[in-house]
């Protein structure tokens, strides 16, 4: 019986099959990518792009700082200095921001003022900072604590912090170090609230309870563990309370319960050219200007600290 043979797939009978190894089947060429790969953003400038709200408030924030501190080379005079013979002059090449009506310069008055602001500002916010935070820590974690110290927290909460400044400062007589005692205690209990809060519910945390049936000392329980999962939230805090001291000591200023009237800041100028603003309205609008521009630049700060320190926000970033 004579053999058959087959012939191989694709080829016709009796078509002789190709000598040598077989062909091997062509790739296909690789697709160009629909979307262009995405580059990590670095350096300065990637900052800038992920956090705009912190460059603009930080920038902000450090032109106010550098005014305060070189102010004396910044073109001013002596701020204190009276001049009745120029009284109320109009801004002028002479006068930036015109005269007031004892004949100060308005513009070195202002630029000076920057330092009594900036100077209450970082003073309250740090303050009350670390006080508020010793006593939520304190009043989170231990429960015997707790009721009687939020007790009376929530009691100052109740009164306005305005009102509480100035009763505290109409005990004291009018000084730079008086305000910020008195806004400082303040700003105190929401400090606490805030770190109290944290506390309570990280304590419930499994490397907490861990650490406290190991036998671990309280103190080391609260520096190690407690401690550091507050210091975002604080520091968010810290730039509004800093922003709302320098408004409450303006406030103060203003009705006459806060900074003496010899040291120039921005609520005393203001409360000085209010008798004149329909006729002179430069000497208040030059004051009120620099002071809504730092608490802006404030504000966008805590903003930009507070999306930047939420894990929340990590993705958006």
């Amino acid at each position: 019986m004579a053999s058959a043979h087959t012939a191989p797939l694709g080829l016709a009978p009796g078509a002789a099959a190709p000598s040598g190894p077989p062909q091997e089947v062509a790739a296909a060429a690789p697709m160009p990518d629909v979307l262009p790969a995405v580059k990590p953003r670095k350096g300065f400038v990637g900052f800038i792009r992920r956090h705009p709200t912190i460059a603009i408030g930080g920038f902000l924030l450090l032109v106010m700082l550098l005014i305060a501190v070189f102010a004396p080379y910044l073109g001013t005079v002596d701020p204190t200095a009276l001049a009745p013979a120029r009284r109320t002059r109009e801004p002028s090449a002479e006068y930036w921001f015109g005269t007031d009506m004892l004949g100060r310069d308005v513009y070195s008055r202002v630029l000076y003022g920057a330092r009594v602001s900036l100077i209450v500002g970082f003073a309250v916010a740090l303050l009350s900072s670390v006080v508020g935070l010793a006593i939520g820590l304190v009043s989170g974690f231990v429960r015997v604590l707790d009721g009687i110290v939020m007790r009376i927290m929530d009691g100052l909460m109740s009164i306005p912090p305005i009102l509480l400044a100035i009763a505290l400062m109409a005990l004291t007589r009018g000084s730079v170090r008086n305000v910020v005692i008195a806004i400082t205690i303040a700003e105190i209990p929401r400090v606490s609230r805030l770190v109290r809060g944290v506390v309570l519910s990280l304590r419930e945390q499994p490397y907490v309870e861990a650490a406290v049936a190991s036998g671990t000392r309280m103190p080391v329980i609260i520096l190690r563990h407690i401690l550091p999962n507050t210091l975002a939230p604080i520091t968010v805090q810290a730039t509004y309370i800093c922003a709302s001291a320098m408004i409450i000591e303006a406030i103060l200023s203003f009705i006459g319960a806060g900074t003496p009237p010899i040291i120039p800041s921005w609520g005393n100028i203001m409360a000085e050219g209010r008798a004149l603003w329909q006729v002179k309205p430069y000497i208040v609008f030059f004051p009120a200007v620099f002071l809504s521009v730092t608490v802006l630049a404030v504000n966008l700060l805590g903003d930009g600290l507070r999306d930047a320190l939420d894990p929340r926000m990590a993705k958006r970033l």
